[in-house]
């Protein structure tokens, strides 16, 4: 992973997906050679000159402002998870020119305190991760949730690899390719975030060297960030559940990702996350509150 060629190779990727309809602009006719719009059209639509936006898409970021970047993003209509997505790639770019500059990487640690917090969410799964999407805590009953990937696995787990190298995992997700497609969109917006880190480009090699589909996803470029959403899952002991969930970062421990589950009451998600909740307090391994993972 490296910035600029990061910062080229997203912008390609955005423009490649904006027609001229979509884009507001004329369409003359005649043959195209690129797919979607144009550099000189994006320009255009930004309010610069051609050299300049082509210089940027060439990953030259040195003096780039907020306001030219605000400027590409409304051109390329990009979503709020694309735009900030834009903004660090520029900002690591700028940092690997200036090697002092780069933030030292650290590993993020959960403290005591917010390991009692989460183990007092009792009546929901509650699950923390790193950006790399390495699992690094959770409450018993976000144990239980994800058993599957959890149980018998030394750390660091990680999702991604769950997702794409274990086979149990077509089965857990009914929705696989959803859920892998918002793997990969996740761990892209970390690389802009993170491109210096090496654990981060280990797993990127690993699994682009063992799954086609990564190789073939992380190269669309798509970015999304973990927010809130439904997450379908075929539960091994107590079958289906569609849960809602609402991710925050943890503000208390840098780096760390927060996702709290639950299910509508009255459904049948409801009554399965207490059946889950029943066997998890029969678990061997849950008869310890706290549930450290990393």
């Amino acid at each position: 992973m490296h910035p600029t060629d990061d910062i080229s190779e997203f912008l390609v990727s955005r423009r490649a997906k904006l027609s001229l309809q979509q884009a507001g602009l004329p369409d003359f006719g005649g043959r195209r050679r690129v797919p979607g719009l144009r550099r000189e059209e994006v320009a255009l639509l930004a309010g610069m000159s051609a050299e300049y936006y082509k210089r940027l898409e060439r990953g030259n970021a040195t003096g780039v402002s907020e306001g030219v970047l605000d400027g590409i993003s409304r051109a390329l209509q990009l979503d709020e998870a694309e735009h900030a997505h834009l903004y660090d790639l520029v900002r690591a770019a700028n940092a690997g020119a200036h090697p002092q500059r780069r933030r030292p990487t650290r590993k993020p640690q959960l403290s005591g305190g917010m390991q009692q917090t989460i183990d007092a969410m009792s009546t929901v799964p509650v699950f923390v991760q790193n950006g790399r999407l390495d699992a690094i805590a959770a409450n018993r009953l976000g144990r239980a949730l994800f058993s599957v990937m959890l149980d018998d696995v030394p750390p660091p787990v990680n999702a991604a690899r769950f997702i794409f190298l274990d086979p149990r995992a077509q089965t857990f997700y009914p929705d696989w390719d959803g859920n892998a497609r918002q793997i990969v969109a996740i761990l892209r917006a970390e690389a802009g975030r993170s491109p210096y880190d090496r654990q981060l480009s280990d797993l990127v090699g690993e699994l682009s060297t063992q799954s086609d589909l990564f190789r073939m996803l992380w190269g669309a470029h798509d970015v999304r960030e973990h927010r809130t959403g439904t997450k379908s899952i075929h539960h091994p002991v107590v079958g289906d559940l569609d849960l809602t969930y609402q991710g925050m970062d943890l503000t208390s421990d840098r780096g760390l990702h927060m996702l709290v589950f639950s299910a509508e009451p009255g459904s049948p998600s409801h009554d399965g996350l207490q059946l889950l909740a029943n066997w998890a307090s029969l678990r061997t391994d849950a008869t310890e509150p706290g549930l450290r993972i990393g």
